[in-house]
């Protein structure tokens, strides 16, 4: 080797290190510390926990609206024999024939009670009640027979059911113009 290869690999060299040394400089790469890892898993375990923790606590509060809602749709499909058992009381009642109304209403109030066991409920809903668009559903509007008729209910067509809390079937009412 010529003196003047030496010399361009020797300046080769010297490059190399000064830029290895000014890495070294710029990213110093420092191993964290074990208290640092410590805190970085147990900061993982809360967030972990706290997600488990609200998981648990969502599927609960689902879990719990099925149960309270699982019979609505066989009480919705109940709703109308329930109607048709009132038409036919009243009917009965018409015709006076006292051991056929007394067998029907043993019938129908047992059908009642046990749906209330269920959770399904009657809304009370009456002549001359203020009419609410949120908790009724106006069929028609009449003229009403007296000003302070006027914006009430005058006449339920059709009973409203809760089941629980929600409403599976609103009132169906005339109101008052």
């Amino acid at each position: 080797m010529s003196k003047e290869e030496k010399l361009q690999e020797e300046e080769i060299n010297n490059v190399e290190n000064e830029v290895k040394t000014e890495e070294s400089q710029e990213n110093p790469k420092t191993e964290p510390t074990a208290e640092e890892l410590i805190q970085s898993e147990k900061d993982k375990y809360l967030r972990l926990f706290a997600e488990f923790e609200n998981y648990k606590k969502r599927t609960t509060k689902e879990r719990i609206e099925l149960f309270k809602t699982a019979g609505q749709e066989l009480m919705t499909t109940l709703l109308p024999i329930l109607d048709d058992f009132d038409r036919g009381l009243s009917e009965i009642k018409k015709a006076k024939d006292k051991e056929l109304l007394k067998g029907m209403n043993l019938i129908n109030d047992k059908l009642k009670k046990t749906l209330e066991q269920k959770g399904l409920n009657i809304m009370k809903v009456e002549a001359g009640d203020q009419f609410d668009a949120d908790l009724h559903e106006a069929i028609t509007q009449i003229p009403a027979p007296s000003d302070n008729l006027k914006g009430k209910i005058i006449d339920v067509v059709e009973q409203g059911y809760q089941l629980g809390d929600k409403i599976i079937r609103y009132p169906k009412v005339v109101i008052g113009q």
